[in-house]
């Protein structure tokens, strides 16, 4: 059994990851979960140098595929040095994006296919989220949330952002028992009650399980 417990938050720029994650994190702290918070591409000294490559609006002309590989690069890192050690460990992991977000953002906007899952199938090292949070909300209203576009990805189309939406409509499809969508245009606070109470049911299950293991 694995010791620890894997969260990942998905969603298009602009349904309010950040804000659900300090949620999140409020919501650990109060409870008193030893959890530990990341996010990708980064996390680690090597892969949060492959992000800056990644996002640098000045880099226009990275290849698709290339950006397929550096995110790709940055997960194997960040999963063998940062989450992989953390969950034998034992500690709850909180992971802003994960490899849902390659799929997305490569495999269906980029039209990359396959290859995205295969390649990032080495990359995750057999390491799934037990709970995925994905924050649906329609990109011309996320793009709206925006203060203008901040990286590279951001400063894409609007074909572009539809396309990872309808990508993670997709993966919301093909993975219901670990993917709960949640309607990012409700108020935070709807939003934050929602995620709270499959979080509580996550932790108690698993912690319930190891005692059962004793």
């Amino acid at each position: 059994m694995k010791k620890g417990v894997f969260i990942t938050v998905e969603g298009p720029d602009g349904s309010g990851k950040s804000t659900q994650l300090e949620y999140i994190k409020e919501y650990m702290r109060s409870n008193g979960v030893d959890a530990l918070f990341t996010r990708e591409p980064g996390g680690t000294p090597i892969s949060e140098k492959i992000r800056t490559i990644i996002l640098d609006p000045e880099n226009k002309e990275l290849a698709p595929m290339t950006e397929a590989l550096l995110y790709a690069a940055s997960r194997a890192q960040h999963i063998a040095q940062f989450i992989k050690p953390a969950l034998e460990r034992g500690k709850v992991v909180v992971c802003d994006r994960f490899v849902d977000s390659s799929i997305a953002y490569q495999q269906y906007a980029r039209g990359l296919g396959e290859c995205v899952s295969l390649i990032n199938d080495y990359a995750i090292d057999g390491i799934i989220p037990d709970i995925t949070f994905l924050l649906k909300i329609e990109p011309e209203i996320a793009m709206e949330r925006l203060n203008g576009p901040s990286d590279r990805l951001e400063s894409e189309t609007m074909d572009f952002h539809r396309a990872v939406y309808r990508g993670y409509l997709e993966l919301e499809k093909k993975f219901p028992d670990r993917i709960v969508a949640v309607d990012a245009t409700l108020p935070a606070e709807e939003v934050r009650i929602r995620i709270e109470e499959h979080i509580t049911d996550l932790l108690y299950d698993h912690y319930r399980s190891i005692e059962e293991q004793r």
